[in-house]
C-alpha cells in the first residue's frame, strides 16, 4: 500500500528506530518499507539485505530519488552489488547503513529538502 500525505512540516520524518520497528511521525512500522519525504510505501517485500533484487530496486526508482539510503537492520549488511550498481548507473547515490543511522541521515537530508528515499529492512 502506498500512502501520500501533505504534511504541514513538508515531509515525513523518523521519530525513532528499534531493532524491530521504525516510527514514522507517530506510526510504528514493523515490516520493511520505503520512505520518501512525501510518500510511504509499506509492505516492501524485503526481509534481509541479500534479498534486495530487481523488483525491490524498481520500487525505489518509482519514488524518483536523487539519493537512496538502505537501512539493513541492527548492522550494516551490503545488498548484492549488481542491484546497487543499477542505481549508481542512473546517477543515484546509494548509502548502506544500519537502520538507526539511516533514520538519522534521512531526517537530516529530508529537512534540507533533498529528494532522499530510505529503504528500511525489518524482520516483521
Amino acid at each position: 500500500m502506498q500512502l501520500i500525505h501533505d504534511r504541514p512540516e513538508g515531509y515525513f520524518f523518523i521519530r525513532g528506530c528499534t531493532p524491530e520497528a521504525v516510527t514514522v511521525i507517530d506510526r510504528e512500522l514493523r515490516a520493511s518499507f520505503l520512505l520518501a519525504p512525501d510518500a510511504i510505501v509499506e509492505a516492501w517485500p524485503v526481509r534481509e539485505a541479500a534479498a534486495i533484487g530487481a523488483d525491490a530496486v524498481a520500487a525505489l526508482l518509482a519514488l524518483q530519488p536523487e539519493l537512496v539510503l538502505i537501512g539493513t537492520g541492527v548492522r550494516q549488511v551490503f545488498p548484492p552489488r549488481e542491484h546497487l550498481v543499477t542505481l549508481m548507473r542512473r546517477g543515484i547515490g546509494v548509502e548502506v547503513m544500519d537502520n538507526a543511522a539511516a533514520g538519522r541521515t534521512y531526517n537530516l537530508l529530508a529537512a534540507e529538502g533533498r529528494r532522499v528515499v530510505a529503504a528500511f529492512v525489518l524482520p516483521g
